[in-house]
């Protein structure tokens, strides 16, 4: 089994190999962030890849948004593509190491990226980096996809194990607006810290 490391994905990166990127913020996420009326809020993108998601908030005026990701090809397409976004808010690290306070967490095909034994520790994680009352908004994969590399596939019943310990479940439903390759096929999260 791959336990995905950074030169692995770097390697995705450098080979163009990026299959879960849209190229675009999904439906779920654009209309989700659509509604949020305090842009002053900190917000936290973990295993961020190319984040389409933070151009859209940046450019719909939320500035205290931090992209996380463990290799700096995805961070690099973001300066590129947006270069008045914050470089210091752009932080190439291991997500298990980085620390702060948010808001917000928007989870987008990171979950289904790390491998399966490290899932109780990215609940527990997320938890830490949330302020009281914080969210831990997103996608989840409902599919059970591939066991030996990513995208690590899982269902409601299994992810319920891991944040039922941290979380309250204000929605934990099928997706009704994901984009159509991934119709069927995605939970609709909002958690908010215990």
């Amino acid at each position: 089994m791959i336990i995905p490391d950074k030169k692995f994905w770097s390697n995705r990166y450098t080979e163009n190999e990026t299959g879960w990127d849209t190229g675009a913020i999904t439906t779920p996420l654009k209309e989700y962030i659509d509604q949020i009326k305090d842009k002053s809020i900190n917000i936290l993108i973990p295993g961020a890849g190319n984040s389409y998601e933070a151009e859209y908030l940046f450019k719909n005026g939320f500035k205290n948004v931090t992209v996380v990701d463990i290799t700096k090809e995805p961070l690099h397409n973001i300066q590129t593509r947006i270069p008045k976004f914050p470089k210091q808010q752009l932080i190439c690290t291991d997500f298990f190491q980085h620390s702060g306070k948010y808001d917000l967490i928007i989870e987008q095909t990171f979950f289904c990226a790390i491998h399966p034994s490290l899932r109780k520790e990215y609940a527990q994680h997320m938890y830490e980096l949330l302020r009281k009352n914080g969210k831990l908004i997103g996608v989840l994969f409902n599919d059970k996809m591939n066991a030996d590399k990513p995208p690590f596939g899982g269902d409601w019943d299994e992810y319920k194990n891991y944040f039922t310990p941290f979380f309250k479940f204000n929605v934990f439903e099928t997706c009704y607006n994901s984009i159509k390759p991934r119709n069927g096929k995605e939970l609709f999260i909002i958690l908010e810290k215990k």
